[in-house]
């Protein structure tokens, strides 16, 4: 009893470490914008990232619902193999975490979750354990659908801004207001993100108290609410400098108006996801608004390349950690205690070598935009830029009013 006691411990210990992971992995969503336009300095910004992720993660429990009692059947589990199933789980999504991070790839840590769980479900338990209806509806779905919604709003909103100050052209500082709106979007989406990713640790703890008999309800705990809010909250204000840097001025050059856009389709996106019950990626979501608040403003450029290499990574986030999730079960199921040990051991020198490798090229809140994007001209004018459609219209007109005299 003391033993399986002991698991438990150390799996809600792993859950909190990956909670603290997905904090400074995802801080890049809410504030990479502010920071690149100039609205928030840098350790501003993650301070305040970190009070509205702690706040938002008492807003809502729905997703912590979906993920307690809907993605594992956990009624065809047993108690005494399923806190090792989830500690192999959530060393896939930790391992994954770590490596995007390295990487500077804005990937989601909700996947990495998903995917760890799944495949070390799959491997320790069954297929027959996982609800693949559940993953379709609320996980896969979502992912495919949330991103490509953002970045119609996200587009259609920058659309709407430069239309509506087009007066500002060409005029030095012209849209700066917009960098007002950004500190209150970018709040708005780092408490969005705490209704949406502290709930996912939140469900795996509840899911785990669950099996092993602890809990009947599927409704989180006070103590695991304010346990996986803290965390949360904790790794935001570390800052996942790295991925700040891809999102604030690797996809696109970020202008106040564009930030501004980006941020509010973000919120609305994940806010009613949340509200729904919705375990989408905020990551893919916050990438996918950039894209379309880049593609929306006129003369900008979007970096391509570097959207491919972001999405290979959403591509791979689900199998890869799955693979690294089932191997962790193998161990488990072919070694017993050792391999719970042999997985601890392992996990602990994969996460202290990726983060010795990250000191050697450091990025931090010095250097992460170093190339801060001055306001300048409101918007950035090529030196033969082709004419507007109003600009086209007036000059047809003015040809129209020529050859009637």
């Amino acid at each position: 009893m003391e033993t399986a006691a002991l698991l438990v411990v150390l799996v809600i210990a792993l859950a909190l470490f990956f909670d603290f992971t997905n904090g400074f992995h995802d801080t890049a969503n809410a504030m990479a914008t502010p920071i690149a336009t100039g609205a928030l300095k840098p350790k501003v910004a993650v301070l305040l990232a970190a009070v509205l992720n702690l706040a938002g993660a008492f807003l809502s429990t729905e997703v912590a619902k979906t993920i307690s009692g809907g993605i594992i059947n956990e009624d065809q589990i047993s108690s005494t193999i399923f806190p090792a199933v989830i500690f192999a789980g959530l060393i896939g999504a930790i391992t994954w975490n770590m490596l995007t991070w390295l990487l500077g790839l804005p990937s989601s840590s909700s996947h990495a979750l998903f995917g760890g769980l799944i495949g070390a479900t799959i491997v320790g338990v069954g297929a027959s354990a996982v609800n693949f209806s559940v993953v379709v509806s609320k996980v896969v779905l979502p992912a495919v659908i949330a991103p490509l919604t953002a970045g119609i709003i996200a587009f259609t909103a920058t659309k709407l801004a430069y239309v509506i100050t087009r007066r500002y052209d060409n005029k030095p500082d012209g849209r700066d207001g917009f960098r007002w709106g950004q500190i209150f979007t970018s709040s708005l989406v780092a408490l969005a993100h705490g209704t949406n990713d502290a709930q996912k640790t939140m469900g795996i703890i509840t899911l785990l108290l669950i099996t092993v008999g602890w809990q009947t309800s599927t409704e989180p705990q006070t103590w695991v609410i304010f346990a996986c809010a803290i965390t949360i909250a904790l790794g935001t204000y570390m800052g996942g400098w790295r991925i700040i840097r891809t999102l604030g001025k690797g996809l696109t050059e970020v202008k106040p108006a564009q930030g501004f856009s980006a941020e509010a389709s973000t919120a609305s996106t994940i806010l009613s996801s949340s509200a729904l019950g919705f375990a989408l990626s905020t990551t893919q979501v916050a990438s996918g608004s950039v894209i379309g608040s880049g593609l929306g403003r006129r003369g900008s450029k979007v970096r391509w390349r570097t959207v491919g290499r972001i999405m290979i990574g959403w591509l791979l986030t689900l199998p890869a950690s799955g693979a690294v999730g089932a191997l962790a079960a193998l161990v488990v199921v072919w070694l017993g205690g050792w391999g719970i040990l042999i997985d601890a051991i392992l996990a602990v020198l994969i996460i202290v070598g990726l983060f010795l490798r990250s000191r050697r090229d450091e990025v931090n809140a010095a250097n992460a935009m170093s190339e801060v994007a001055d306001s300048g001209m409101a918007v950035k004018v090529k030196r033969n830029p082709p004419p507007t459609r109003r600009a086209r219209r007036r000059e047809q007109q003015q040809r129209d009013k020529e050859a009637s005299k």
